[in-house]
């Protein structure tokens, strides 16, 4: 149908790219001009275009000019002439679309033309790849064109940051398929570092900087300066792939963690099919009723959920998980006694990233090493949501077309195929299948040895370190000299690359060696006696040993080979007894091999059992888009939450940040709108129903009142005499003239009071009043606190809402609904906690100034320091876990040993709260 809609009415991707003609045409014409300028006179181009950009040119208006500028410095620092398929990948990804190219069609080299126009800008340009090593290497790469056109580059890393450091443009060619020249990199502050024209990174360090910034107490703490164009490397792997986890800052929580130890052992008890059984398909382990039973007799108890509740329950599911669905070497590894997880998609380690809901906890236990503390989410985004905040987001692949619904429905991007510049030759082979995975590794052992002793290189792509590393074991048993590459070597990674294109060469690597890496027939640096030897023996072989969940990751590992139509070829090699074959395969396909009756290392090829093979990918692939979409729907919730609160404490930054102190708003401004609205809630709540419907109790009002702030008799007066006169009243007018006068109180009040503080204390530096601090702090410490319980509240609330389902309610409606009633919670908490709290700043500095016999030199000073040390950044709490977790222990609890909250009964026996009684 496809087909015949495209004959019909012509193929829309062709018709798309034909009107780009006339611009590669232009930009083909000012090249030839510019290859007559001096590199001086260029640079000076350069500079002209940024300076037309700031007078208020749009960047369409000078996309020719700059393009032709990126083709000559590339020309002059490189060595490398832009393709005119490139400069139509440059427009498309200027555009913000995504730029399907296959491998090897010189994307990074493409990506350069849309980086440097929208670093004209100024605003800063976010290059994002899938890993640490992609973004140093392309960042130094790439660097000498556009330092050459006088812009500064940046690089963001796990742990560090850097710069391009000019000083060394001038030194060797830089091969960048060796090693990272490190010397070319300068170490800077990661501000430093994003305040660069251009900023090279992976996604999860652009992501969790976001947070660090929405979670600094400081403006000069922020290192991001706004979200404006963002270009992704391996775009499907970054927005599809890895779209499936969000980013979660958490800190250490007050759990103990003795019983998941105590679990991980009795767990061990229990039999697979009898006590428990496991769901592979969905990753799922569950109790059978034997299996409860039998827990019960191991703890003692008649009813494990009378008993214990849903504590032990999490326990026992956190526990089997633990044991039956993860494993070492595939899922995770141990290094210096941690559990780091390995990415499913890229076959690296994500060290700092953990486990939710206690998982990781298990897997520590399991696996004897130091189980850390349960913890709680200080801050958290999904991708979806955080690439969705750039102004532009455009992309680069070479496996999007199959993705690109997904990528129009959530991220707003068309994807548009690049054409190739030269013929495509790589020769993929129909897969080989095997009866057993004994079977098929004798065959891959066979084949490698083969292609060894003729001098073709080979590369093995493995799907689990544990894999990885079987395959070079029965390699090293055969005589076969390899390269091993998985997470547990990635130091040698680059080293390990540029030598697997060479005579011989036998690499086995995992999903690391699938994307982003350039392969030198020969071996690196590229000669063309060595390459020339290699095409003759067939170029580079890929050899899959397992058909991955997704079509695309296996598509990747096939893309190493046959580059800018290079001769190679690629295979993959599947058992019935794979993963992918055993969990998510038909019977049929087992029927199959089983009457062919073939010997276990003889192959076949059979379109059934192929068709078969894709369906199941299909399916996974179809599972995990749900998930993703799943993951967005509920995500999308809590991000208006999450913009309302950010933008709230952005406001108070920007004011502090103001030195000169422009801002229209100020601090006191923020402090007493809070004020005035606490005020205004508590009268309407206590006036707004009929008469004589015993709503209405002046006592109580003053009682709200006085716990805001003190009030002296006269003041107490007056209110009792406009609440008995106008009080029943639903007149609005009579209302306002309540609230109006009690606000003009506190403000009357709350002047004093910074008045008092201000003139008792003085700072060293006087750009911000002693009282100006305590109201940032103060403002900033309940945003952050409570906005941390509202998180653990959200991800309850998501983790229960499910059971709505069983009384035929949508469950994400009724998310939605719990939801807004726990961020207008959530405000109000705020609101009151800051109201409640800030007319007490001064109390014990006002106890001193009663008995000035008692005041000694300084006393003013030291209250001062101390209060403002009570309101300190909540992430100094965090960040100070051991006084933070005696701060919760000294606490005032119950016979129960719960910690108290204000509005509980007090521990004392009086029957009145707690906040009423001995918290007042």
């Amino acid at each position: 149908m496809l087909k015949f809609i495209d004959k019909l009415f012509g193929d829309a991707n062709e018709k798309f790219l034909k009107t780009l003609e006339p611009q590669i045409n232009a930009i083909n014409e000012a090249e030839q001009k510019f290859l007559k300028q001096t590199d001086e006179e260029l640079k000076a181009e350069s500079l002209n275009l940024k300076q037309q950009i700031k007078d208020g040119t749009k960047l369409d208006d000078v996309l020719v000019p700059a393009f032709a500028l990126v083709k000559v410095a590339a020309q002059r620092t490189l060595g490398q002439r832009h393709y005119d398929v490139q400069l139509l990948g440059g427009i498309v990804l200027h555009q913000g679309q995504i730029a399907e190219m296959k491998t090897g069609e010189g994307k990074t080299l493409t990506s350069t033309l849309a980086i440097y126009l929208n670093a004209l800008a100024g605003q800063g340009v976010h290059v994002i790849t899938v890993n640490d090593y992609l973004a140093k290497r392309d960042a130094v790469w790439m660097s000498k064109i556009y330092s050459f056109l006088g812009l500064s580059i940046g690089v963001i890393s796990h742990e560090s940051a850097f710069v391009y450091d000019t000083s060394h443009s001038a030194d060797k060619n830089l091969d960048s398929q060796v090693k990272i020249a490190m010397d070319y990199l300068r170490p800077v502050a990661r501000k430093e570092a994003y305040a660069a024209d251009i900023t090279y990174g992976t996604n999860n360090e652009f992501g969790f900087d976001y947070l660090r910034d929405n979670m600094a107490q400081d403006a000069a703490r922020q290192v991001q300066r706004g979200l404006h164009y963002a270009l992704i490397d391996e775009v499907d792997s970054v927005l599809i792939d890895e779209a499936r986890t969000p980013l979660i800052i958490s800190a250490p929580a007050e759990q103990s963690t003795d019983r998941y130890s105590q679990f991980a052992q009795i767990i061990e008890n229990l039999k697979v099919n009898e006590d428990y059984n496991i769901d592979e398909k969905m990753k799922a382990c569950t109790l059978t009723e034997e299996g409860l039973i039998k827990m019960e007799k191991l703890l003692g108890v008649d009813n494990i959920y009378e008993s214990h509740g849903m504590e032990i329950i999490h326990h026992i599911e956190s526990a089997l998980k633990a044991k039956t669905l993860f494993a070492k070497d595939i899922d995770y590894v141990i290094k210096d006694n941690e559990i780091i997880i390995i990415d499913e998609f890229t076959g690296r380690m994500m060290p700092g990233r953990r486990y939710s809901e206690g998982l990781h906890q298990a897997i520590e236990a399991k696996e004897g090493v130091e189980v850390q503390r349960e913890s709680m989410t200080l801050a958290t985004v999904t991708f979806q949501n955080y690439f969705r905040m750039y102004t532009k987001l455009a992309g680069m692949t070479g496996t999007a077309a199959t993705e690109a619904e997904e990528m129009a429905k959530i991220y707003h991007l068309d994807v548009t195929v690049i054409p190739t510049n030269k013929a495509f030759i790589r020769d993929d082979r129909a897969d080989r299948i095997y009866k057993n995975y004994r079977g098929k590794l004798k065959s891959i052992i066979k084949e490698i040895k083969e292609r060894h002793e003729k001098g073709q290189p080979v590369l093995v792509g493995t799907i689990s370190i544990e894999k990885n590393e079987e395959l070079g074991q029965l390699l090293e048993k055969a005589g076969i000299p390899h390269q091993l590459l998985n997470a547990k070597f990635h130091e040698k990674e680059a080293e390990i690359i540029a030598q697997a294109g060479r005579r011989g060469a036998v690499t086995v690597a995992t999903n690391m060696a699938g994307r982003g890496v350039d392969i030198i027939l020969g071996g690196a640096p590229f000669d063309q006696v060595k390459y020339d030897e290699i095409i003759s023996l067939g170029g580079l072989h890929v050899l899959g040993t397992e058909r991955h969940e997704s079509r695309r990751i296996d598509n990747q590992l096939r893309g190493r080979s046959g580059r800018q139509g290079d001769i190679g070829s690629s295979q993959f090699y599947i058992s019935m007894e794979d993963d992918l074959m055993r969990v998510f395969g038909s019977d049929r396909m087992k029927n199959v091999m089983d009457r062919l009756g073939l010997a276990e290392d003889m192959p076949i090829e059979n379109k059934i059992i192929s068709n078969s093979i894709e369906s199941a990918q299909k399916k996974v692939e179809g599972h995990n888009f749900d998930i993703r979409k799943h993951l967005v729907e509920y995500d999308d919730v809590i991000n208006k939450h999450r913009q309302v609160v950010y933008n709230s404490r952005q406001q108070l930054l920007q004011i502090f940040s103001d030195k000169e102190h422009k801002s229209e708003k100020t601090s006191q401004d923020i402090v007493l709108d809070y004020v005035s609205q606490e005020i205004e809630n508590v009268i309407s709540f206590h006036t707004l129903g009929e008469k004589n419907v015993g709503d209405f109790d002046p006592k109580e009002i003053l009682e709200t009142l006085k716990a805001i702030f003190i009030l002296d008799s006269q003041e107490e007066n007056k209110i009792k005499e406009l609440l008995t006169q106008n009080g029943r009243s639903n007149s609005h007018d009579n209302r306002d003239k309540i609230i109006e006068y009690i606000i003009s109180i506190a403000k009357e009040k709350y002047l004093k009071l910074t008045e008092e503080i201000n003139t008792n204390v003085s700072l060293a530096d006087n750009t911000w009043t002693p009282m100006q601090i305590i109201e940032c702090s103060m403002v900033l410490r309940s945003i952050d606190t409570l906005w941390v319980e509202h998180l653990t509240a959200m991800d309850k609330l998501r983790t229960g809402i499910g059971l709505q389902g069983y009384g035929q309610r949508d469950p994400l409606v009724e998310y939605k609904r719990e939801a807004f009633g726990l961020f207008n919670s959530l405000l109000d908490a705020i609101r009151k906690q800051i109201v409640y709290s800030v007319f007490k700043v001064s109390l014990k500095r006002n106890a001193v100034a009663n008995n000035p016999s008692q005041a000694r030199p300084g006393e003013s000073q030291k209250v001062f320091e101390e209060q403002k040390q009570g309101y300190q950044p909540f992430q100094k709490q965090v960040a100070n876990r051991e006084v933070q977790h005696k701060a919760v222990s000294n606490k005032p609890k119950n016979q129960a040993g719960e910690i108290i909250g204000r509005n509980d009964l007090c521990y004392c026996g009086s029957s009145k709260k707690y906040k009423k009684c001995h918290g007042k």
